[in-house]
């Protein structure tokens, strides 16, 4: 809505690139729900030329990192619209065995970060996607002299009541390593499922 997540987006995919430098990242967006009336009430800024999305896509990928703002403790109407048509591809298995994890934003502190993605797990338990939690790589998260959005489950920022806090170098490196380490982990087990499938041959 206010750009957060996208910003956040951007430090994630520097952090898959910088993994290895054939690994390919696209960035999409979920389609909006919301009519345009009712995001100029709310003051919500253009969203980014991004393109939207197709349930295609996730099957052509080896793995995705979902982003998402908080909304009640859970994903926003956008976002589980988006999870809820890929019924199709579910029927089919075409995300059995892939890898995802998740990243996103809250107003406040307790606005649900864990909760957000503690109940989205559920649609990647479904389809046999391998959830990839952030992990505890990062030393900081103990730290109580400023306010550090996400967690273990995944990166995350803060934004406050009107959105007016910018993400802050600490979240955006969370998000870089976030990036990074799924990209390892992904590509680990793409390695080994190439040498099995080598030695079967």
């Amino acid at each position: 809505m206010y750009s957060h997540v996208y910003q956040l987006a951007l430090e994630v995919k520097k952090g898959v690139e910088a993994a290895h430098p054939k690994v390919d990242v696209e960035l999409y967006q979920v389609a909006e729900t919301l009519s345009q009336e009712i995001l100029d009430k709310m003051h919500a800024p253009a969203h980014p030329d991004v393109p939207i999305i197709t349930t295609d896509k996730l099957a052509e990928a080896d793995g995705f990192l979902f982003g998402f703002p908080t909304r009640f403790g859970t994903i926003p109407a956008q976002f589980k619209a988006f999870l809820d048509s890929t019924g199709q591809i579910w029927m089919k298995g075409a995300l059995d065995k892939k890898f995802a994890g998740f990243f996103t934003s809250t107003v406040t502190q307790h606005g649900g970060q864990e909760t957000t993605g503690f109940t989205t797990v559920t649609y990647l338990a479904h389809h046999g996607i391998n959830f990839v939690p952030l992990g505890s790589g990062i030393s900081y998260f103990g730290d109580t002299s400023e306010v550090i959005g996400g967690g273990y489950w995944g990166a995350g920022t803060i934004i406050g009541n009107d959105a007016s806090r910018p993400i802050s170098e600490r979240e955006k490196e969370v998000a870089r390593f976030q990036g990074k380490r799924f990209a390892e982990i992904v590509a680990t087990y793409i390695r080994g499922a190439q040498v099995i499938e080598a030695e079967k041959a």
